[in-house]
């Protein structure tokens, strides 16, 4: 498989104008033999919405913009982000897997940082489900920005099968490090090598550029191999359609030197889970009584990367 990045600039709200910029780069992905391009989080509509979302919101069915890509996914896998308007109105930051002219998976963003710049919990709502699911290209699971970050997402996808794990993000810069690039790349890089060693998936990870109400998104795109290996990586800051072939040789390589998945305890972890949740849904440390223990800030609200 020989999958593109495609590192874009959307322009905020300008859902016509992110669709001819779609349009253009999957046809160059094609003529350069790319079997899937792969876009960044809310690419069909910019990230720092706030109000414009109800105005940029699509249905995943039947609207013109997505029967136009569906037909370019005739010539090429199409992976894109957007505002998904459910049948009840609610508002979902949301991506599709376009294949031949069909959807065959979409996923909804499930954790939505609400804190420092980030206001995701006030504009949409929660997706409720991880799930991996099968291409003619292979097993996939999909997770946008804040999903990479919860390291049940990941481990979710592998049980399930996963090969290949997309994330898509919106990530800003932030800081500069001692080679002058920014310093929140090495943070991503970091977790996509940890992803991918532990699950032993190819882990592809496609973070926009450009700038909205002074934000600057960071760019930093790479590709990992199953061993942790990053084996492709694009520039800060700049536009450009970063091309990887992904064979299937790395992926038994590292699950036979590491047999993680083979050895994984679901039945364990169930049991757990139940147990610390306990009945009603009530985790065990949370529950009125002389042993309990305080409930702890979580780590993700001390400020990351969102």
């Amino acid at each position: 498989m020989r999958v593109a990045l495609a590192q874009v600039a959307p322009i905020l709200g300008n859902v016509g104008a992110n669709l001819r910029m779609h349009c253009k780069t999957a046809q160059a992905a094609h003529r350069q033999g790319a079997d899937l391009v792969v876009f960044p989080e809310l690419s069909l509509t910019g990230y720092l919405l706030q109000d414009l979302v109800p105005e940029v919101a699509l249905p995943a069915r039947g609207s013109p913009e997505i029967r136009e890509l569906l037909v370019l996914s005739r010539r090429i896998g199409l992976v894109v982000g957007l505002v998904e308007e459910s049948a009840d109105h609610r508002y979902y930051n949301s991506v599709l897997f376009l294949w031949r002219g069909r959807i065959l998976h979409r996923h909804r963003k499930v954790y939505l940082p609400t804190y420092g710049m980030f206001d995701e919990g006030r504009d949409f709502a929660a997706g409720d489900s991880l799930r991996a699911f099968s291409t003619p290209l292979g097993r996939f699971g999909i997770l946008i920005c804040e999903d990479a970050w919860h390291p049940t997402s990941a481990y979710l996808l592998g049980l399930d099968g996963a090969d290949y794990l997309l994330i898509v993000s919106s990530g800003p810069s932030r800081g500069i490090d001692a080679g002058n690039e920014p310093a929140s790349h090495d943070t991503w890089r970091n977790l996509c090598r940890v992803t991918a060693r532990y699950q032993t998936v190819y882990v592809a990870y496609v973070n926009r550029v450009g700038v909205e109400d002074g934000i600057h998104f960071g760019g930093g795109s790479c590709v990992v191999d199953p061993e942790g290996q990053i084996i492709r990586q694009a520039p800060a800051l700049k536009e450009t359609i970063l091309h990887a072939t992904l064979s299937r040789a790395p992926l038994r390589r590292a699950r036979l030197a590491y047999p993680l998945r083979r050895d994984e305890r679901p039945d364990l972890l169930l049991k757990e889970l139940t147990r610390l949740t306990g009945e009603g849904g009530v985790p065990e440390a949370e529950r009125p009584g002389k042993n309990s223990v305080p409930k702890v800030r979580p780590f993700f609200a001390r400020g990351r990367l969102g």
